[in-house]
This record gives C-alpha cells, sequence and structure tokens, in this order.
C-alpha cells in the first residue's frame, strides 16, 4: 500500500521527525543520570495530556506526520514521566 503525502503533510513529516528527534537526547540522559531534578511534574503532565491530545487530532485529521510525531513524543514522554517520578526527591 502507497501513502499519498502531499506537500504539505512532507513538510509535516520533516517538523515531526525534527522535534521528535530533538527530544529522544532528553530522554536518554535522563535515563543515564537518573537526575530530574530540573523537571517541573505539573507542567510535564500538562506537557503529556497536552500530546495525547495532539495525538487524537492527528488521527482525527488523517495527519501521518502528526500521528508518527505524536506517537513516537507520547511513548518518550511516557518514559520521562515515570522517570520523574521514580527518581525525584519527595
Amino acid at each position: 500500500m502507497l501513502v499519498n503525502i502531499n506537500s504539505i503533510e512532507f513538510i509535516g513529516l520533516i517538523a515531526a521527525s525534527l522535534t521528535t528527534y530533538a527530544f529522544l537526547p532528553q530522554v536518554y540522559k535522563t535515563w543515564k543520570t537518573k537526575d530530574v531534578s530540573a523537571f517541573s511534574l505539573p507542567t510535564f503532565f500538562l506537557f503529556f495530556i497536552g500530546i495525547i491530545f495532539w495525538l487524537v487530532y492527528g488521527i482525527y485529521m488523517k495527519s501521518l506526520s502528526m500521528i508518527l510525531a505524536n506517537t513516537v513524543t507520547l511513548v518518550s514522554s511516557f518514559t520521562l514521566l515515570v522517570l520523574i517520578l521514580k527518581y525525584r526527591k519527595r
């Protein structure tokens, strides 16, 4: 099955790739160092909920770039959220 990607969706795929890739080193660094002191749990939780809504919106709009980017970002931000909860000082 071949997906028909118009020029606007292609721009979206480039943007999605760049912004999603830019987030992954933070996940890796946090996982390796276990240092979550710079994260605000309430702010990060709002970010996480926002990603869920962006994913739902992308699915509704049938936007491949939004679906891919927000799925990867949802998984990586969920990982960070777990790390924040696990390693934060109480």
